[in-house]
C-alpha cells in the first residue's frame, strides 16, 4: 500500500479554516509531497492563506552547517512572504511572529534520534503558545528508522540541552506527530493540537519500503543510510575524531590522523562485529572542512549488512571505548560550547549525562552499561503506548 503523507491528506481534503485563519508553517525545504512538491508553495497554489513559515536549524533551505551556524529571517523568494529563523537570534518564536498567526502547521522530517534538533524547535514552540488562543496541526511523516526499535537512556535533567530537551532515549521509535503528543504530554502544554497522521504506514518499515523519494532534511543527511548512522556516529560530535563531515559520506566514514583503521577493526573482531550486521571497511580519507581538514584520516567505512541486528548507540558507545583503549594519548573530548551549552562537555549533553561517559572511560562494559538503564527504557516504552498513533 503506497504511503500518503499527512501534508497530502490535508492538501486533499483541505478543512476551511485553512482559507480564513491566519497560518504559519514549521518547515524546510524537506516539507514536499511524494511528488517532490514543495508544501508551502502546494497550500499557497491551493489558495490557502499563509502569512509566514518558521524554519529550523540548518535553515529554511537547509543550507547551513552544524552547531551554532545561524540562519536569518528572510522573504520566500518565491511566496514573498516572511521565512523567521528559529535557529537564530531567536530559538523561540517571539510575541510578534505569535500574534501574525492563528494556526501553525507543522511539517518536519525528523530521522528518529533524541538529539537532531527539530524537535526541540517543535517543543519551544508548542511550549511557547501553550495558553494561547492558537491551533496546533502536526502534518505527519515517516520515522525513517522505524517505529518498533528503541534503544539508549533518557536524558538525566541536568543534561538536558537544546539537543536533548524531552525525556526520551536516543533511538525512540516515534514519528515528529507522535512526538508532538509526547512533548505536550510531558510539559503539561495547553494546546489544541491535531495530528493528521499518514495512511500506509507502519512501525516496522524503513524509509526504503515506504516508497518515498528522499530529501535531505540536513546538509550532512543525504540519505536515509545516514539517519540509520547517527545515532551511533552522532556521538563522535563530543570528541576530536572526525565523524565524517566534510566528506561526501558524512556519519558513515569515522577517522583522524592518529588512527590506525586495521588496528581498530582487528582490535573488536569479525564475531563481535557481526554481531551488529555490519562490516568496517578500512579506508583514509581528507575531509575538506570541519575536523581534521585537509588532513590525511586513517579510519573506516560503516556498511551496514542487517538492519535487523544493528544496534547503533550500542556500537557508538563501544566505538567510543575502543578509541580511548587504543588512543589513550590522542583520543580527546572536545570541550565546549556546543550547541548552546557553554559548560558542559558536548559528550554529556549529546549522551544525556555524565554518568555514562565516565563508565565507558572506566572501561565498563558497554552491555553492563545498558542495564543500568532499562528500566527506565521500559518505563519509557510503556509511557509512548500514549501517544502511538499507529499500532503495526
Amino acid at each position: 500500500m503506497a504511503i500518503v503523507l499527512g501534508c497530502e491528506r490535508l492538501l486533499d481534503d483541505p478543512p476551511r479554516w485553512l482559507f480564513s485563519a491566519r497560518c504559519g508553517i514549521l518547515c524546510h525545504q524537506a516539507s514536499v509531497t511524494s511528488r517532490l512538491k514543495p508544501l508551502p508553495e502546494e497550500l499557497v497554489r491551493l489558495g490557502a492563506r499563509i502569512v509566514c513559515i518558521f524554519s529550523p536549524q540548518h535553515g529554511f533551505f537547509s543550507e547551513k552547517q552544524a552547531n551554532m551556524k545561524e540562519s536569518d529571517h528572510f522573504t520566500h523568494p518565491r511566496l514573498g512572504i516572511p521565512v523567521f529563523s528559529l535557529y537564530g537570534t531567536n530559538r523561540v518564536p517571539t510575541q510578534d511572529m505569535l500574534e501574525k498567526i492563528d494556526i501553525i502547521l507543522v511539517d518536519l522530517q525528523d530521522v528518529g534520534t533524541r538529539v537532531y534538533t527539530y524537535l526541540t524547535t517543535m517543543g519551544l514552540f508548542l511550549e511557547a503558545i501553550s495558553g494561547l488562543d492558537k491551533g496546533v496541526v502536526i502534518l505527519d511523516r515517516p520515522n525513517p528508522i522505524g517505529g518498533n526499535m528503541v534503544e539508549g537512556n533518557i536524558v538525566e535533567p541536568e543534561f538536558k540541552s537544546f539537543v536533548g530537551r524531552y525525556s526520551i532515549p536516543m533511538r525512540h521509535g516515534l514519528t515528529i506527530g507522535e512526538l508532538a503528543l509526547w512533548v505536550v504530554k510531558e510539559k503539561h502544554i495547553d494546546v489544541d493540537i491535531t495530528v493528521i497522521t499518514m495512511e500506509g504506514w507502519s512501525r516496522n518499515k524503513e524509509f526504503p519500503s515506504t516508497g518515498l523519494p528522499w530529501v535531505f532534511p540536513s546538509p550532512n543527511m543525504p540519505t536515509w543510510e545516514t539517519a540509520l548512522l547517527y545515532p551511533a556516529t552522532v556521538l563522535l560530535e563530543g570528541t576530536n575524531v572526525s565523524e565524517g563531515r566534510g566528506t561526501t559520506l558524512p556519519f558513515a566514514l569515522v577517522g583522524a590522523p592518529f588512527i590506525n583503521p586495521y588496528e581498530v577493526i582487528s582490535s573488536w573482531g569479525e564475531e563481535r562485529l557481526g554481531k551488529y550486521g555490519l562490516f568496517l571497511r578500512p579506508i583514509f580519507f581528507e575531509p575538506t572542512y570541519d575536523k581534521w581538514s585537509g588532513k590525511t584520516c586513517g579510519g573506516f567505512h560503516i556498511h551496514i549488512l542487517d538492519t535487523n541486528l544493528w544496534k547503533p548507540y550500542r556500537f557508538g558507545l563501544e566505538l567510543l571505548q575502543q578509541l580511548i583503549k587504543l588512543y589513550p594519548k590522542a583520543f580527546k573530548w572536545l570541550d565546549p560550547p556546543y550547541e548552546y551549552e557553554h559548560l558542559k562537555l558536548p559528550i554529556d549533553i549529546l549522551i544525556g549525562s555524565e554518568r555514562i561517559r565516565r563508565a565507558i572511560e572506566s572501561g565498563v562494559d558497554v552491555e553492563k552499561i545498558e542495564d543500568q538503564w532499562q528500566e527506565e527504557l521500559e518505563n519509557y516504552i510503556n509511557l509512548r503506548e500514549d501517544v502511538m498513533l499507529y499500532r503495526h
